[in-house]
C-alpha cells in the first residue's frame, strides 16, 4: 500500500501551505517507508508515501506530471489493466517517463478528462490537479479497497489515505459524530460517506469528487452495482466455466509484481482457490502465509496446511498467543475508528510476521 494526501486552497490566489502536506505524509510513513514525495503547483499541493511493487527506480516516483508539467497526479493502489492502457495511449501519442501502472493515470485523464475512472480495473484511491483547468478530482475503486477521507472547510480542502493523516493537518476540531457512533453501535461499523469525526468524510466506493475554480462539489457515482440484471443464458455448465474464468483472469492480473509475491492463507473457500490459481500462473512454490491458536478446536492451521501441501507452497504459520489485546493501541491508531472485525487482531500479527 502507499499514502496520498493533499490540499486545495479555495481561494486560487493563495499560496498553499506545504509543511502541512508534510506533516499528513510523516503520520503516514508506515504506509510507504520506500520514498516520498510533495508537488506544489498553483494552488493545489499533492503529497506521497510510496511502498514500490510496480518498477522500483526513481522514474516512478509520485507525485507524478504529464509531458508538460500541467496535471500531476498521486495515487495509492494498483492499476491491472494497465499494460492494454499503455499500448492503447503510447499508440494516441502520449510518452510515459517510467514502467509504472500509476502513470497511466496521467494520460487517461489526457484523453478522457473526469470519465477516465471507467477504464480503470484496479484497487485505488488517488487525486489528479489539472492546473490550467483549476481542477482538482479524487477518485476511489469500485467496491472501496483504498481508503480516501476528506474535509472540506472555508479555506478549502484536504485529504489523506488514514484518518490520523487528515487529523496532522490540524484544518478541523476533533469532535465525534454522534450520529456516526449510532451507526456504528448499530451496524458494527461506520458507513461512507460518515466517519467518527464530526466535518469529516469517507469518499464513498466508485464515487469520485470534483473540486473546480475553487467549488467543491457534491461526490457522484461513477459505478454502481447491479442487481436486476438476472442473466439467462447458457447451461449451469457454462456459468460454471465462464466463473472459473473470470476468478483465474482476476488473479493473474494481480500477479504483475517486481517485488515477492505471496498469499495469506486460512485453509477457507476463498483463499484456497486463489492460492490455486497462483499455483497455476507461477514457476516457483506460491509464498503462503497462515494464523493460528494454540487451541486446536479453534486454529485453521490444520486446514492450511492441508492446501499448502496440496498445491506444494512455500508454507509458513504463526500461532497468536492470548496475549492479543496488547496490539489494541495501534489497532485503534491506524483504523482511526470504531471497528469491530476481529479477525484484524490475528491479521495485524500476520501481517507483521510476513
Amino acid at each position: 500500500m502507499c499514502g496520498i494526501a493533499g490540499l486545495l486552497s479555495v481561494d486560487q490566489q493563495a499560496v498553499p501551505d506545504v509543511a502541512t502536506v508534510r506533516r499528513m505524509c510523516d503520520a503516514m510513513v508506515h504506509r510507504g517507508p520506500d520514498d516520498h514525495g510533495l508537488r506544489k503547483a498553483g494552488a493545489c499541493v499533492l503529497g506521497h508515501r510510496r511502498l514500490s511493487i510496480i518498477d522500483l527506480r526513481p522514474e516512478a516516483a509520485q507525485p507524478m506530471t504529464n509531458e508538460d508539467d500541467t496535471i500531476s497526479v498521486v495515487v495509492n493502489g494498483e492499476i491491472y489493466n494497465f499494460v492494454e492502457l499503455r499500448k492503447d495511449l503510447e499508440g494516441r501519442g502520449h510518452r510515459f517517463k517510467s514502467r509504472s501502472d500509476s502513470e497511466v493515470v496521467l494520460h487517461l485523464y489526457e484523453e478522457h478528462g473526469v470519465d477516465f475512472v471507467d477504464h480503470l480495473r484496479g484497487m485505488f484511491a488517488l487525486a489528479v490537479w489539472d492546473e490550467p483547468r483549476r481542477r482538482l478530482l479524487l477518485a476511489r475503486d469500485r467496491f472501496g479497497k483504498k481508503p480516501l477521507f476528506y474535509h472540506a472547510g472555508r479555506r478549502g480542502l484536504v485529504f489523506a489515505s488514514e484518518l490520523g493523516g487528515l487529523v496532522a493537518s490540524g484544518s478541523f476540531e476533533k469532535r465525534p459524530d454522534l450520529d456516526a457512533i449510532d451507526e456504528f453501535i448499530t451496524l458494527q461499523y461506520v458507513p461512507a460517506p460518515r466517519t467518527a469525526f464530526d466535518g469529516v468524510k469517507k469518499l464513498p466506493a466508485g464515487y469520485r469528487l470534483v473540486c473546480e475554480n475553487g467549488v467543491v462539489h457534491e461526490p457522484e457515482a461513477y459505478y454502481r452495482l447491479r442487481f436486476d440484471q438476472p442473466r439467462n443464458d447458457g447451461s449451469v455448465e457454462d456459468m460454471k466455466r465462464e466463473l472459473l474464468d473470470l476468478v483465474e483472469e482476476s488473479v493473474r492480473i494481480r500477479m504483475v509484481s517486481d517485488v515477492p509475491l505471496g498469499a495469506f492463507l486460512s485453509g477457507g473457500l476463498d483463499s484456497s482457490l486463489i492460492v490455486a490459481l497462483m499455483a497455476r500462473h507461477t514457476s516457483q512454490p506460491v509464498k503462503t502465509f497462515s494464523v493460528g491458536f494454540p487451541s486446536q478446536d479453534r486454529s485453521e492451521l490444520p486446514y492450511a496446511k492441508m492446501v499448502a501441501d496440496r498445491y506444494g507452497t512455500d508454507h509458513h504459520e504463526m500461532v497468536v498467543e492470548p496475549d492479543m489485546t496488547s496490539v489494541v493501541p495501534d489497532l485503534v491508531r491506524h483504523y482511526g475508528e470504531p471497528f469491530a472485525d476481529t479477525s484484524a487482531l490475528p491479521t495485524w500479527y500476520l501481517c507483521q510476521y510476513t
